[in-house]
C-alpha cells in the first residue's frame, strides 16, 4: 500500500463521520446542549486553546509516566515468571485479579491513598496497562521456538544464557505488541483518575463542562484527547518498528 493511500483512507472515513455528524446536528432537530456542531467544537478549539492545552499536558504527562512504570515492571515481572514456575504460579492470579476489579472501583481509593495530584492518576494509568505488556511478554517468553532452545542447549548454553540471547529476543515482537496495547489505553487510566478527583487534566476539564452543559467544550477535550491518544501509539509503533527492524511488517491491502 502507498503511502497516499495508507494516510488519504483514514482521512476519507473521518471526513465522512463529520460530515454525518454536521447533518445530525444541523438537520436532526438534536438541541446543542446534546450534540453541538462541528463548527461550534471548532470554535471551542480555538476559545479555549490555553485551557485545553494545559490539560492536554497534565494528562499527557500522567499517561507517559503510568505507561513508562507500566511497561518496566510488566517486563520485569514477566521474566520472573520465565525464570521461576513458581513465581508465575503466585503472581499470575494477582495480575488476573488488577483486572477482574473495575478500574471505576478502584480509582476512589487511589485517589483517597495517593491524593488529588498526578500520584493517583499514573498509578491508575500503570493498573491499566500492567496486564497486557506483562501478558503479552510472559506469552512470548513460553512460546520461544522449540528448535532455538534445543540448538542453544546442544551448545552448551546455561539458563541464563538461553534467556538473554535465544528467549528473550525471540519474545520481543510479542512484548512490542503488549506495549502497543499499553500506549493505546494508557489515557484511560489517567482520564478515570481525573474524573474521581483531579484539578486539572483532560477528564477534569471534560467533566467541568459536563456539569456547567457546555457540550462544545467537552467535545473538544475529547477530540483533543483522542487526538493525542493515536499520537502516541504512532510514536510508539514508529519507535517499535524501527527498533525491531528485523520483523517483517505485514500491511493490510
Amino acid at each position: 500500500m502507498t503511502m497516499a493511500a495508507r494516510i488519504g483512507r483514514p482521512m476519507v472515513t473521518l471526513l465522512g463521520l463529520v460530515c454525518v455528524w454536521w447533518g445530525i446536528a444541523r438537520w436532526g432537530h438534536v438541541p446543542p446542549y446534546l450534540l453541538p456542531a462541528p463548527d461550534a467544537v471548532g470554535r471551542a478549539l480555538w476559545r479555549q486553546r490555553a485551557l485545553l492545552g494545559d490539560s492536554a499536558l497534565t494528562t499527557l504527562t500522567e499517561t507517559l509516566c503510568g505507561l513508562a512504570l507500566g511497561v518496566c515492571g510488566g517486563a520485569f515481572l514477566a521474566l520472573l515468571m520465565a525464570l521461576s514456575p513458581g513465581v508465575r504460579r503466585w503472581t499470575m492470579p494477582l495480575v488476573l485479579l488488577s483486572q477482574a476489579v473495575p478500574v471505576f472501583a478502584l480509582a476512589p481509593l487511589l485517589v483517597l491513598w495517593f491524593g488529588f495530584g498526578m500520584a493517583s492518576k499514573i498509578v491508575m494509568a500503570v493498573l491499566v496497562i500492567f496486564f497486557p505488556v506483562t501478558s503479552a511478554f510472559s506469552d512470548g517468553l513460553r512460546q520461544t521456538p522449540p528448535d532455538w532452545v534445543d540448538l542453544a542447549r546442544t551448545m552448551g548454553a546455561s539458563r541464563w544464557r538461553l534467556l538473554f540471547h535465544v528467549r528473550l529476543p525471540a519474545a520481543l515482537p510479542a512484548m512490542a505488541s503488549g506495549i502497543r496495547v499499553a500506549a493505546a489505553i494508557a489515557p484511560i487510566g489517567a482520564v478515570v483518575g481525573e474524573w474521581v478527583g483531579a484539578a486539572s487534566g483532560l477528564g477534569f476539564l471534560m467533566q467541568t463542562a459536563n456539569t456547567r452543559f457546555e457540550t462544545d467544550l467537552m467535545f473538544a477535550a475529547l477530540l483533543v484527547l483522542a487526538a493525542m491518544t493515536i499520537l502516541l501509539w504512532w510514536i510508539v509503533d514508529l519507535c517499535l518498528t524501527r527498533a525491531l527492524y528485523w520483523v517483517p511488517v505485514q500491511h493490510a491491502q
